[in-house]
């Protein structure tokens, strides 16, 4: 019999280690409770089996009593909470209060008649129980328990009649656990002997919400600031699963069409436009995925609808829409046949704001990216800054035969051009892209790294070229992907062959990345971050020139210390 408590206790333990290799931040803290207290209390309740006295049967019952007092308060706790409904923090702290008092009065168990009037001790069939009698506490903890359980059902029926924003399959996958958990506590007397049902129920939890958190992540399209970048523009959201069931929309989606207000979320839209729109566009791209954007006309206002996979991690989990009001530029498009003379200057200016949008893209991405970041806040606008003066240096050197000879020497018969400078000034802030595949605990660690972090963390490089590169993929200007993704890809790499990410020497390494690796250094040298204080401008300097050479190309030399005093002076504008 004592083997029902072991194999409990092991599949409880199991069931808790495969949460955490799945947990995420997003996850309800309640949940993580249930996880981490389950394997405890089972464990108490093998011990109680094992025991052969009455001291060390009370002792395991005390620590059962952990689960009879408080789980039932996490499981109600968070089904509040994956209904969205909140309640005021008096509130709460009130239920764990009752449930505190609930279980001081199940610590008296064998020294007091409050929780057990009488408990006696006995081995049954190789198994240890207690026979007990039951004072007024322990019938008060069956009340509250009762209470617990209301509220969750109310909790669950209100949000399953009313709240469009919850799952019907979340509900129904909450209510299992409740339920059981409940008719556990009073199972005792039906069960063989020495059998208690509690440990089972627990387990059975688990497993309830181990497929509850596995869906989570599809319901909250928040995740990673996605939602709050999305709602600052006129873009729209939507996303459904493979089967063709509807996930979730923003604010903007929903303006368009707003039959998305009355469809609940994880269910199959039953209107027939969206059967006749969105999902036929999603079948059209699950046959051909070039078919990834379509055209949609309502109101005198068309919208550039582009359709991809929706990601969870490396996995695909369904499809996401975006939606962008293309109305003028499909207005521009239809009258290029009429008037193309008329229209050339404003295809320019459109062109130019389609350019403007990119950047503003490029640099909501890197201040996303940078917002994960807690050592180096402004670090991009600054070293956008750098790049921007060192550049200008540069133009200036054209005046004279010398710094032309330079400039041959350093730009090849590529030459330096116009295009190359906006091109490089444009690519700056998207260098340290790569950031946003590091781990928050590697990238937001307040400190030097380990060597085993520090391997972590150079990997931003070539994964900054390989998202960049994605991001840029058939673009018009192939002169400025290559250049961002080589700024991306080697802004890291030294001179003298010690950097990284691919240990690349002299001019191997592309123009772009070590100007780029200047302007990155010199602003890590000048700023504080969390794990130093900033060096002064002399230190700062001596520290720049003694790495020409050696980290720097030392033909940049002339421009940086040209650059210097306009260098010192914006950086002195910035404050602390």
């Amino acid at each position: 019999m004592t083997a029902y408590y072991e194999i409990l206790f092991g599949l409880s333990v199991l069931l808790t280690l495969i949460y955490i290799a799945i947990w995420h931040k997003h996850f309800d803290v309640h949940i993580s409770l249930i996880f981490g207290f389950i394997p405890i209390v089972n464990l108490a309740y093998a011990m109680m089996a094992h025991s052969r006295n009455l001291d060390t049967a009370l002792a395991a019952a005390k620590i059962t009593y952990i689960g009879g007092c408080f789980l039932l308060l996490f499981i109600t706790q968070s089904i509040l909470s994956l209904c969205h409904i909140v309640i005021k923090r008096w509130q709460s702290a009130l239920l764990t209060i009752i449930c505190l008092i609930c279980f001081a009065f199940a610590l008296t168990m064998g020294n007091a008649p409050y929780f057990y009037k009488t408990v006696e001790f006995e081995i049954d069939r190789g198994m240890g129980r207690l026979i007990k009698t039951y004072g007024f506490a322990h019938t008060m903890t069956y009340a509250v328990i009762t209470v617990y359980v209301i509220i969750g059902i109310i909790a669950m029926v209100y949000s399953l009649i009313k709240k469009k924003d919850v799952s019907n399959k979340t509900i129904f996958l909450l209510m299992l656990p409740e339920t059981l958990s409940f008719m556990c506590y009073f199972a005792g007397k039906i069960l063989p002997q020495g059998i208690d049902a509690m440990p089972f129920s627990y387990c059975f939890a688990q497993v309830i919400y181990l497929i509850i958190v596995h869906r989570l992540c599809l319901y909250d399209i928040t995740d990673l600031g996605v939602e709050s970048l999305v709602k600052k523009g006129d873009t729209g959201f939507l996303s459904f699963d493979f089967d063709d069931n509807y996930l979730g929309s923003n604010e903007s989606a929903r303006k368009v069409f707003p039959v998305f207000n009355e469809i609940k979320v994880d269910s199959h839209p039953g209107s027939m436009l969206v059967k006749n729109t969105i999902l036929k566009w999603i079948d059209d791209f699950k046959r051909d995925e070039s078919k990834d954007h379509v055209y949609y006309e309502v109101d005198d206002k068309i919208y550039l609808v582009t359709i991809s996979y929706l990601y969870d991690g490396k996995h695909r989990r369904g499809y996401q829409l975006f939606i962008t009001d293309d109305t003028d530029s499909r207005k521009y498009m239809k009258l290029l046949s009429n008037y193309n003379e008329q229209l050339s200057a404003e295809v320019k200016e459109k062109t130019e704001d389609i350019v403007k949008m990119h950047r503003k893209l490029i640099l909501g991405m890197a201040a996303m990216v940078e917002s994960r970041d807690n050592s180096t806040g402004g670090h991009i606008r600054r070293t956008s800054d750098v790049v921007r003066v060192l550049i200008d240096e540069i133009r200036k050197d054209e005046l004279t035969a010398d710094g032309r000879k330079n400039i041959r020497l350093l730009f090849g018969k590529d030459g330096f051009t116009e295009e190359f400078c906006n091109n490089m000034i444009q690519a700056a802030p998207m260098h340290d892209l790569g950031k946003i595949a590091v781990d928050d605990a590697v990238l937001r660690k307040p400190g030097k790294f380990t060597d085993e972090e520090y391997a972590k963390m150079k990997k931003h490089a070539a994964e900054g070229a390989r998202i960049v590169d994605q991001i840029l993929e058939g673009t018009d200007n192939e002169t400025f992907h290559k250049v961002a993704v080589n700024v991306a890809h080697y802004h890291h790499e030294r001179w003298d062959g010690s950097g990284y990410p691919e240990g690349l020497k002299g001019e191997e390494i592309p123009i772009e990345a070590r100007i780029m690796a200047i302007a990155d250094v010199y602003d890590a040298l000048v700023s504080k971050r969390v794990y130093k204080d900033k060096f002064s401008f002399d230190d700062a300097d001596r520290i720049m020139m003694e790495s020409m050479g050696k980290h720097f190309d030392k033909r940049l030399e002339r421009y940086y210390v040209n650059a210097k005093p306009k260098l010192e002076e914006y950086y002195m504008g910035m404050g602390d």
